[in-house]
């Protein structure tokens, strides 16, 4: 569990006071946490004994061990593949790379789904089931391959869906975005500048950002309408993306079905289009 988490979970047991220091943690995580207790408190317009009483109540001894696990955190979110291995090779059972990554990889997803607000959840789909609001997706140097499946799912459930490319040419991938239009980003650690420039230049825009990242929450976090965490973390030098795929199958799911006299006729003309180019082998 990380700190966010832990914070989060005892979240509803907290004075006014301590959810407001709650949420000036989250707004710049980790890195206000790494302050001191003093400078903490003041950017949350608290005192010091409601950073100490609030630390209490989610299991930290004092503000050096909450410091700490911080600290950790941040090394993890910053790591590259071989420092990720390193965490793993000593710590791995005696037993098939099929056992021991699938089991954390479908304990990733499980926990993934037991994260998402259900309420948030529907919120975006109401956000992409509105064929007015033009969608923007965007990932990075690896998400990118989850940008483009969401893409081509979302392009056949409804008009107006746009990939934005992860090369020089994004500005101009960009130009056309206005208030109301949906941004969709993946971000995960170790988090991109790119990515991060283009969300906050849509936000500027007055779009909607949405977000996919992982359990540290990239920091585009700070701008986003909607955020979605996947715990990333497997015994591997590269992170899991299967808990993000998940979540988006899960909207392609949804969508299709709240649009689905569109999605019908769309996929009835791109059927046409198949056969006319004979892109599929047809057995009859």
């Amino acid at each position: 569990m990380t700190v966010s988490d832990r914070l989060l979970e005892h979240r509803d047991a907290m004075t006014p006071s301590e959810r407001q220091l709650v949420n000036t943690l989250l707004d710049d995580y980790p890195i206000v946490g790494l302050s001191s207790i003093t400078d903490l408190a003041d950017a949350a317009s608290v005192s010091t004994t409601t950073v100490t009483r609030m630390l209490q109540k989610t299991g930290f001894e004092g503000f050096p061990q909450f410091q700490a696990a911080l600290r950790s955190e941040l090394k993890e979110m910053i790591s590259d593949p071989i420092a990720k291995r390193s965490v793993w090779k000593h710590e791995l059972p005696d037993e098939h790379i099929l056992n021991r990554y699938s089991r954390q990889a479908l304990d990733n997803q499980q926990r993934s789904l037991d994260d998402v607000n259900p309420e948030d959840f529907d919120q975006l789909c109401q956000l992409l089931s509105t064929p007015e609001r033009t969608v923007y997706i965007a990932g990075g140097r690896i998400t990118s391959a989850l940008a483009n499946y969401l893409y081509l799912h979302l392009q056949m459930i409804r008009p107006n869906v746009r990939l934005v490319s992860n090369s020089g040419a994004w500005p101009q991938d960009l130009l056309d975005v206005k208030q109301g239009d949906v941004v969709i980003v993946f971000d995960v650690r170790r988090y991109e500048n790119t990515t991060l420039q283009m969300a906050q230049m849509c936000e500027s825009k007055n779009a909607q950002i949405v977000l996919f990242t992982d359990q540290w929450r990239s920091p585009i976090h700070r701008i986003a309408s909607n955020t979605f965490s996947g715990r990333i973390v497997v015994p591997s030098a590269w992170d899991s993306c299967l808990p993000l795929l998940m979540l988006i199958e899960c909207t392609i799911a949804a969508l299709q079905e709240m649009m689905w006299t569109t999605v019908k006729g769309r996929t009835d003309d791109l059927e046409a289009m198949f056969d006319q180019t004979k892109l599929f082998r047809k057995f009859t």
